[in-house]
């Protein structure tokens, strides 16, 4: 990625998330990122740290190959209006972190046959640890390849339908917020137990973590790895019990569900 030119256009909180990932991952250097965002002052501290940074969304295009939109869905009209012209079909790769924008309605916003591909991390691409999604019209091109080596510089990377993009953003990117207000939910029952609140978030959120490493090391089913913790008249199987009687499955399920229908419909064209 020596010679990659990479700009975010919205450097909020997942761009600059991203932005982290990819230098302390040691794929791009700080120098090779142009950050973008109405409001530069909020950037001076990735200046310091050997960002490019710039309010100027078709400076940022021009001295970039790869442009990463990572703006709300109801910013991307006009900021198509301002760019759209700019995107070269020999020179740019445009990867869209954007929900329930599919990859038509890019094609018809950037006026040219750039090469798209719709991406959905999670906020722990900052830390390397990021579950990212990615969707393109043809998935064995050159871009999903250079899309695929960014991403899996940055935790792991799972090439799917474009169909399935709004129920991946549920599950892999809104679901960093729903285990982590299930570890929350831990800690206080901790604090409720007898441990004071930092100690009783440690030990949730690194039982959280052994749980997810179990399953990732070992491949097996949670119900497998669940079996080896519950014992007759035990507690862990009284606790499973009662939080099951309190619709825990149920309630994290129909969240899920509500999160994937509310991705599909958040970005409305111009008429």
């Amino acid at each position: 990625m020596k010679h990659q030119k990479l700009c975010i256009i919205g450097a909020g909180n997942i761009g600059l998330a991203i932005a982290k990932g990819l230098v302390e991952s040691g794929t791009f250097r700080a120098s090779q990122i142009t950050l973008t965002r109405r409001k530069i002052t909020h950037l001076e501290s990735y200046q310091a740290l050997g960002y490019c940074i710039t309010s100027d969304n078709l400076e940022a295009i021009k001295s970039s190959n790869i442009v990463l939109i990572a703006v709300e869905p109801q910013q991307i009209n006009a900021l198509f209006n301002e760019i759209g012209s700019e995107m070269n079909t020999e020179s740019h790769t445009l990867i869209s972190v954007v929900s329930g924008l599919s990859i038509q309605q890019l094609k018809k916003l950037t006026r040219a046959d750039v090469k798209i591909i719709r991406a959905m991390p999670n906020t722990a691409i900052g830390i390397r640890q990021s579950m990212t999604c990615l969707a393109a019209e043809d998935p064995e091109s050159h871009a999903m390849d250079l899309a695929k080596t960014i991403f899996d510089a940055v935790g792991e990377s799972l090439i799917i339908d474009e169909g399935q993009m709004s129920p991946a953003t549920a599950l892999a990117a809104c679901g960093i917020a729903f285990f982590l207000r299930m570890i929350r939910a831990a800690s206080q029952g901790g604090i409720e137990i007898g441990f004071h609140p930092e100690t009783a978030l440690l030990m949730a959120a690194q039982t959280a973590k052994g749980a997810a490493s179990l399953l990732l090391s070992n491949h097996n089913h949670p119900e497998f790895e669940i079996d080896r913790v519950t014992t007759p008249r035990g507690c862990t199987i009284s606790g499973l019990n009662q939080m099951e009687h309190e619709g825990l499955s149920s309630a994290i399920i129909k969240g899920i569900t509500t999160s994937s229908k509310k991705a599909s419909c958040l970005y409305v064209p111009d008429e």
